[in-house]
């Protein structure tokens, strides 16, 4: 049931972020936000976990910034499985990870 309600909320942080950098994200609707939700939470539980362990040593030497790196190419890999949803490229996939990473904290410490 969390699971549920945590998808929601990405959801609906998703959506509210495409609205604010529109041009440039653009999600036709709010059931292509689920998708993308849904679709990110697959790739954060199955793929990040192996890119990470591949990339450590980058890692390592960048002090975890190549984290940030990791977290924009799962952001776009999603946008490439799920149709209706665009992101014009690598610095606007980047904004808008770093702020749904720092809504769904807020969210997070709200709900807690």
């Amino acid at each position: 049931m969390r699971f549920i309600i945590n998808l929601l909320i990405t959801a609906v942080a998703v959506y509210v972020l495409s609205k604010l950098l529109e041009p440039h994200v653009v999600i036709n609707n709010f059931t292509t936000a689920i998708i993308f939700a849904l679709v990110l939470a697959l790739l954060n539980a199955i793929v990040k976990p192996l890119i990470v362990i591949l990339t450590l040593p980058i890692t390592i030497i960048t002090l975890g910034l190549f984290l940030l790196v990791i977290n924009v190419l799962i952001i776009l890999l999603a946008d490439k499985f799920v149709s209706g949803i665009n992101i014009d490229g690598f610095l606007w996939a980047f904004i808008f990870g770093l702020l749904l990473s720092v809504v769904s904290a807020i969210i997070d410490r709200l709900v807690k």
